[in-house]
């Protein structure tokens, strides 16, 4: 693996996303890799000026123009009447020409591409025909059985199941998925983060016990762990979701699966705050999402945290 170059999709017009670069990239411009960012330039130039950021900004359409220790700019065509607006369906074929360009890009060589993108609105942009930009990601691609990841270096978590509704959470869950999730991930960390990896799998139900005749733990759970300590995996559990993210039981291991997503996602953001990040695991290219949406609330008032982004930038630039 020899990543070169960092695509940065703006996603979300109107989201606080603008913001943030600015405020990163406003202190730091020099990075091992060639930064380019994907969305409309004017746009993206309009909201640092009112935000009071300035930022020099490189015009590609190639990659053979792209240049090191500054801003590249791939430009998407998008109208607009205020640098600040509303979130509505009007920006959905942008950013999805902006994620087609991205791919584009990447196709031609697809270990020297890491891939962030910025806030989407899951309503306005998958219209409920995706369950998240991870999977609108995987669709694209034509990638199956891809994983997601909340990774902090200390601590990362990561579902089963993820944006499906609770209801369907028991009929998601297999065997298959849990053991074909598992060994994706350790070998993630073997091969792309060079870490050993100590696995803790939580329960699907409250103190792992059900009054149903039908025990996921039991029929599920249990067996794919022993699946796993056959293929020498490092795994323990089941443990009860409602006790486990305590002090004393996360220092032993690194990184916890849970049955669905806000069992693992709650705790996470809980003990880091921004400091996570969400890495997809299974697509033919490394992509990271920053934690956190479009927050419209805060839209222009200076005010959003860039924690995560920064987090994101550390974790790349450890990469070689």
């Amino acid at each position: 693996m020899s990543t070169k170059y960092i695509l940065i999709i703006l996603g979300e017009p109107f989201s606080t996303f603008s913001e943030i670069l600015g405020k990163y990239f406003s202190k730091r411009t020099k990075s091992k890799k060639v930064i380019i960012l994907i969305g409309n330039k004017k746009l993206f130039n309009d909201q640092l000026k009112k935000l009071k950021y300035k930022l020099e900004l490189n015009e590609i359409n190639n990659l053979r123009n792209a240049k090191k220790d500054i801003i590249n700019f791939f430009n998407i065509s998008f109208k607009y009447n205020k640098a600040f607006s509303k979130i509505s369906i009007k920006s959905k074929k942008y950013i999805e020409s902006s994620f087609d360009t991205a791919l584009d890009i990447i196709k031609k060589n697809e270990d020297k591409f890491i891939l962030i993108n910025g806030p989407v609105s899951k309503k306005a942009f998958l219209q409920k025909k995706y369950l998240g930009i991870t999977e609108y990601l995987s669709r694209k691609t034509n990638t199956k059985n891809e994983v997601m990841l909340i990774y902090n270096e200390k601590l990362s978590v990561s579902p089963i199941t993820t944006h499906i509704p609770l209801k369907y959470v028991a009929k998601q869950i297999s065997k298959k998925k849990i053991v074909n999730n598992i060994l994706k991930i350790n070998n993630y960390y073997k091969e792309i983060l060079k870490k050993k990896t100590s696995f803790a799998i939580l329960g699907l139900n409250p103190h792992c016990e059900t009054i149903d005749r039908f025990s996921e733990e039991d029929n599920i759970i249990k067996p794919s762990i022993n699946i796993l300590k056959k293929k020498k995996i490092n795994i323990a559990g089941p443990f009860a979701a409602d006790t486990f993210f305590l002090k004393k039981n996360i220092k032993k291991y690194n990184v916890v699966v849970g049955m669905y997503h806000d069992q693992v996602l709650t705790p996470i953001k809980t003990i880091f705050n921004f400091k996570a990040i969400n890495v997809t695991i299974g697509l033919p290219f490394i992509r990271i999402s920053p934690d956190h949406g479009p927050n419209s609330i805060m839209l222009g008032k200076n005010k959003s945290d860039p924690s995560s982004f920064e987090y994101a930038m550390k974790f790349i630039e450890k990469l070689k």
